[in-house]
């Protein structure tokens, strides 16, 4: 009985160890079939080497040792494109500075049409950007950059669209010139800014001698007003240099009729102060 008790406690033990080690079986099955990815993550599963659709996010279950997944972000991405070379339409060399924004909207096509679709966008991104930018003039590269940015935008767009990617936004951040071109363009505004000025100046000459060649028009017509004009002209000046100014008129009746347009012109002046 002592041996048949004995062989029972081992058989038990046996029995416990091997419970134990296919719980730890299943759970390690288990633990190796859960996957969990995030809000914006997506897992792209192939069974056996065959395409079997893209989960999540959350959690789900695939087969362990027969199922493999890659897991594909689905939020934006900046691509920094810096010093890009550029030799403009009219022969002139500069360094463009800009950002590509693009994302990922369909992770089946962005891991089986593309082997690496992050590094072939930007160089496909790269690509673009000096072919639009390098059939532009340059004044048209330093004024246009909105039409630009939308080109390159609508092209790149339409490479990557089989790729399950989708460009959000392009912007030029900077446009570097050599220093010789920039003095260039310096004195070219400096010009600029001279030649409208001469505009200016211009212009306000002309408005000037139209109004002179009215006044004289009007004084040529009435001889008095004229004389009117150089009174208070010679006022003006006495009144400036602190001087007794002394004319003459060789025409009493003219004399008389400036001395009655001044009281009249007095008169009217007062009656505007008492209103």
């Amino acid at each position: 009985m002592g041996i048949f008790n004995g062989f029972s406690v081992i058989l038990l033990l046996y029995e416990i160890l091997a419970l134990f080690v296919l719980v730890i079986i299943v759970l390690s099955i288990l633990s190796s079939s859960i996957r969990i990815v995030r809000e914006y993550e997506r897992a792209v599963i192939f069974r056996l080497g065959r395409l079997m659709g893209a989960k999540g996010p959350g959690l789900f279950f695939i087969v362990p040792g027969v199922d493999r997944t890659r897991i594909v972000d689905l939020r934006t991405i900046t691509y920094d494109a810096r010093m890009i070379k550029i030799i403009t339409r009219d022969n002139i060399r500069c360094d463009v500075d800009s950002f590509v924004y693009y994302r990922v909207v369909d992770p089946v096509k962005a891991v089986c049409e593309v082997e690496d679709y992050v590094h072939a966008t930007q160089m496909l991104a790269k690509t673009v950007l000096r072919d639009v930018l390098g059939h532009a003039e340059l004044d048209d590269l330093l004024t246009k950059t909105t039409e630009f940015t939308k080109q390159i935008q609508e092209e790149i767009d339409e490479f990557t669209d089989p790729w399950g990617i989708k460009v959000s936004a392009v912007a030029i951040s900077d446009v570097l010139l050599p220093a010789e071109m920039q003095r260039a363009i310096a004195k070219q505004a400096e010009a600029e800014r001279e030649k409208r000025a001469r505009i200016i100046v211009a212009e306000g000459e002309y408005v000037a001698a139209e109004k002179m060649a009215q006044a004289a028009e009007v004084y040529g017509k009435s001889p008095i007003t004229l004389k009117l004009r150089e009174l208070q002209t010679l006022t003006d000046i006495a009144r400036e240099k602190n001087l007794v100014v002394v004319t003459s008129t060789t025409d009493l009746r003219e004399l008389g009729n400036i001395v009655a347009l001044t009281r009249a012109a007095v008169g009217k002046g007062e009656q505007v102060k008492k209103k």
